[in-house]
């Protein structure tokens, strides 16, 4: 530090050295919340997420099935991050998924009266869709069909992410 006219100064390379290290300080943070804030969304549905029925339980629902189809994961919109596998049987009272999901925020299952692999396919019919329920589980689960649905109005299931409009995956039952 210099002193002029009773002010002091800065050498202008200290200065410099303290902006860069300003700089590199927020990035650094910045990026490590980003990443811990991107991680949080996707594992905290996998932590509270509440236990899958048991095997046994989804066999025996799903044994009386009127439909049944299976969901692949080579999908056009899935992806690492969403898909699912496995095989969703329909009677008029229930719908049972014995399979894994992707885990994730927000997951819906939709009725829609046609076969979509994609957002770009959904999003313009979602407005005509049924949705059935919240899915919590990613391991299997059992949701209940509304008594003012009928699966035989449609041919296929959606589950999407509402949270964040993404698919997850879809069958076609028939």
């Amino acid at each position: 530090m210099t002193e002029l006219s009773g002010r002091a100064t800065v050498d202008p390379l200290i200065e410099e050295r303290v902006v860069k290290r300003v700089i590199v300080f927020l990035v650094t943070h910045g990026v490590a919340v980003a990443v811990g804030f991107a991680l949080g969304i996707y594992l905290l549905p996998i932590l509270t997420a509440p236990p899958s029925p048991d095997a046994a339980a989804l066999e025996a629902e799903a044994a009386g099935a009127t439909y049944t189809t299976e969901l692949t994961r080579d999908l056009r919109g899935s992806d690492l991050l969403h898909w699912g596998e496995g095989t969703i049987s329909l009677t008029d009272g229930m719908i049972v998924h014995e399979g894994t999901l992707a885990p994730g925020p927000d997951y819906k299952l939709y009725l829609t009266d046609r076969f979509v692999e994609h957002e770009d396919e959904f999003e313009p019919i979602k407005a005509n869709a049924v949705q059935i329920g919240d899915v919590k589980t990613f391991g299997g689960f059992l949701l209940d069909v509304p008594e003012n649905v009928d699966i035989n109005a449609y041919t296929s299931v959606v589950i999407w992410c509402e949270a964040f409009g993404e698919f997850i995956t879809a069958g076609q039952y028939r």
